[in-house]
């Protein structure tokens, strides 16, 4: 093999090299990212459905009017390009309390919201008919579990988080 031609390979092979160490550090950048907003996702298993936002203080004072409730929210996120039922699922904090998701169908690529107060559900908004506030402002569990009880995903945020 001639001197130019190893020059290339080692060229390629040293840019291949820095390509995945910069995939690397991006992913650490996300992942540090992520704990920076103060939220934790851990994904127990690869699941089609994730919790993708939270939003548990709801805007402007928590003065226990249902529009304030129904600003305290969960998001859960369908990643697949299938229909997913929902029905059976639970949706849990921290200290237990629970929703069970009724009749629901997610599509593929949608995102239901999950209130804490009360509504009419559809099938992009659902409400727990809750009149107390579920999700703590300041640190808090979301966690996601399928009909049969097994963990799909959980955020945290605050110390909840660590």
């Amino acid at each position: 093999m001639s001197a130019s031609a190893i020059t290339a390979i080692t060229r390629r092979m040293t840019a291949a090299a820095l390509a995945a160490g910069a995939l690397v550090g991006a992913v650490s950048v996300s992942a540090s990212a992520d704990d920076h907003l103060g939220r934790h996702h851990h994904w127990p298993h690869p699941s089609a459905v994730e919790i993708s936002d939270v939003q548990a203080d709801s805007p402007g004072w928590d003065d226990g009017s249902n529009r304030s409730l129904n600003a305290e929210w969960v998001e859960v996120t369908n990643t697949s390009r299938r229909r997913i039922s929902l029905e059976g699922w639970t949706l849990r904090n921290a200290d237990g309390d629970r929703y069970r998701f009724g009749d629901l169908l997610l599509a593929g690529g949608s995102t239901v919201r999950i209130h804490t107060g009360f509504g009419r559900d559809t099938s992009q908004d659902v409400y727990q008919d809750r009149r107390h506030y579920i999700w703590d402002n300041r640190s808090d569990r979301a966690t996601l579990h399928d009909d049969e009880g097994s963990l799909i995903d959980t955020t945290a945020w605050g110390r909840s988080h660590r």
